[in-house]
């Protein structure tokens, strides 16, 4: 049984209720003097018969409202009279009829869809977030729900998920026909030549800046026994026409070796596509450098690194991440206020993923309030809805005292009239 807990308006509620209860109490005791003192007194004071009989009128409907209203809560003066205590003893029964009113009545497709188109909340959320402090403090919660998330992270989970997630989509499917046919159209279009053009670049400036270290990768391919004078020479030679190679290369788009190397780019990029030993070839390739410890140890590094900054950037209010993210908000909800297309599409968004949520769980949903009464304890529950309503039923207590007080006077007065008293 789940035990049920008061709130602070509750114990305001118990004051009153108790209050209430002692006057309709004490206006019963006043009707229980009356009626004594009259009925003692009638004889010698006749028109004390009319009082007689409004107080006695007046004592049976107190007591009558007074068992109408404990018989719903409890067994009157602990009897176990037939249809009393009906709140404890059909609490289960009134949880599933209230949980089928509300899904019956307010978790209605309908009913929901009416709701949200008629508050425009997409209008209504921009504006509410264009402010700069609600924008702070959704960023805030946001970082710090995202800081808790990534803190609760298992790092080796992560890194097999990630690793799984991307060998099944990016390692295993082949390649060599998506890069044959991009980099034949990137040949065929020019798009290599900005790559070319850096080589070549960077080529010439190592070269001039680098001639002895030129030199000596030439005189370590000649013969031992080639004097030295001639190993300068053939060093200076290959040096200048090197360097002048290079930079005819750099100045002339349509130099032979630029002419080779499309070629080669082109041959290459039909190959992957058509030729089974470079296609072979480049998945062994991917494959070997993905499963290479020194590639799984730069991914788990690369994702502490990252995990940590971004933990660090979530925890400090001041930090950019933060600040983009108000910012950014800010800019959503301005966007939501003078975008009126947008803001239809964030309410037909946000009403057609409610109506299916409700279509398709509404009975799930209602099952809350069901299940929820199910395990509440009977006397408890009997206690918390006299509390929240038990003030109210005290006046039918009074309200019982007074009309039984004047039905019972004018049934008196009749029955004198007619039949004489």
């Amino acid at each position: 049984m789940t035990i049920l807990i008061d709130s602070p308006a509750d114990a305001e509620r118990r004051v009153a209720l108790t209050r209430m209860k002692r006057t309709a109490t004490a206006l019963l005791g006043v009707m229980a003097v009356i009626f004594c003192f009259s009925f003692a007194l009638q004889d010698e004071i006749p028109w004390l018969a009319w009082v007689r009989a409004a107080s006695e009128g007046g004592m049976v409907g107190a007591i009558a409202d007074w068992f109408a209203v404990t018989a719903l809560f409890r067994h009157p003066l602990g009897l176990r009279i037939p249809h009393t205590a009906i709140i404890p003893r059909r609490k289960n029964e009134i949880g599933a009829t209230l949980g089928e009113f509300v899904e019956l009545n307010f978790l209605s497709a309908g009913v929901v869809r009416q709701k949200l188109e008629s508050i425009g909340l997409g209008r209504t959320v921009g504006a509410w977030l264009a402010r700069p402090e609600n924008a702070t403090r959704v960023a805030d919660d946001a970082a710090t729900a995202g800081r808790g998330m990534l803190e609760l992270l298992d790092d080796e989970n992560v890194q097999d998920v990630v690793e799984q997630i991307t060998r099944t989509h990016l390692i295993d499917p082949g390649w060599s026909e998506h890069v044959g046919a991009w980099g034949e159209r990137l040949i065929a279009e020019g798009g290599h030549h900005s790559a070319v053009n850096l080589l070549l670049d960077g080529l010439d400036e190592w070269m001039t800046a680098n001639p002895a270290a030129f030199s000596r990768l030439v005189s370590a391919r000649l013969p031992t026994w080639v004097p030295s004078f001639v190993d300068r020479l053939v060093d200076e030679r290959i040096y200048r026409e090197a360097v002048d190679f290079v930079r005819r290369a750099r100045l002339d788009p349509r130099h032979p070796a630029r002419v080779a190397i499309d070629t080669y780019l082109f041959e290459l990029a039909r190959k992957l596509q058509d030729d089974p030993e470079t296609i072979a070839a480049l998945e062994r390739a991917k494959s070997e450098v993905f499963d290479s410890p020194r590639v799984r140890d730069l991914a788990a590094r690369a994702w502490n690194t990252t995990r940590e900054a971004l933990i660090v950037s979530l925890e400090n209010p001041t930090s950019s991440l933060r600040q983009q993210l108000a910012a950014t908000l800010v800019d959503v909800g301005e966007r939501l206020q003078r975008d009126d297309r947008l803001a239809g599409k964030v309410d037909d968004w946000v009403t057609d993923a409610a109506v299916s949520l409700v279509g398709n769980h509404r009975h799930d949903i209602a099952s809350v309030i069901t299940d929820t009464i199910e395990r509440w304890d009977p006397q408890e529950t009997s206690e918390k809805i006299e509390l929240q309503v038990g003030k109210d039923l005290q006046f039918i207590r009074i309200n019982g005292t007074v009309v039984g007080a004047l039905a019972g006077l004018v049934i008196f007065t009749v029955a004198s009239v007619l039949f004489g008293g």
